[in-house]
C-alpha cells in the first residue's frame, strides 16, 4: 500500500517464546508505561514540576527523586503517582527546597 513499492519479501519467522520471557518483557513494558504516565501526570498538573522530578519504576514500585517546592507538592506528587494503574507502591525521596 506504499506508493512506489513493487514487491515485499517477508523473511520473518515465528519462534516459540517461553512464559518466563513473556512475563519479563511485559513487566518491562508495564514499568515503562507507569513511568511515562507518571511523568505525563506531573507535567500536566499545574502544581507539580517534572523538571525537578526523577521517576524510576521497577516491578510496579515507583521511586521519586528530586526537589519539591514545598511539602504540599511532595504529597501531591506521591498521590498522583499512586493513583496510576499498576503502581504497587511509591517511595518519595524528594527533598523540599
Amino acid at each position: 500500500d506504499v506508493e512506489g513499492v513493487k514487491d515485499v519479501n517477508n523473511e520473518m519467522t515465528v519462534s516459540k517464546i517461553s512464559n518466563k520471557t513473556v512475563n519479563r518483557v511485559l513487566g518491562k513494558i508495564d514499568d515503562a508505561s507507569i513511568t511515562a504516565q507518571a511523568k505525563m501526570s506531573l507535567l500536566l498538573h499545574r502544581s507539580t514540576s517534572i523538571r525537578n522530578t526523577r521517576v524510576i519504576t521497577n516491578n510496579g514500585v515507583v521511586t521519586l527523586e528530586g526537589v519539591a517546592e514545598n511539602a504540599a507538592e511532595k504529597e501531591l506528587v506521591t498521590k498522583l503517582v499512586r493513583d496510576i494503574d499498576g503502581v504497587k507502591s511509591v517511595t518519595n525521596r524528594m527533598t523540599i527546597e
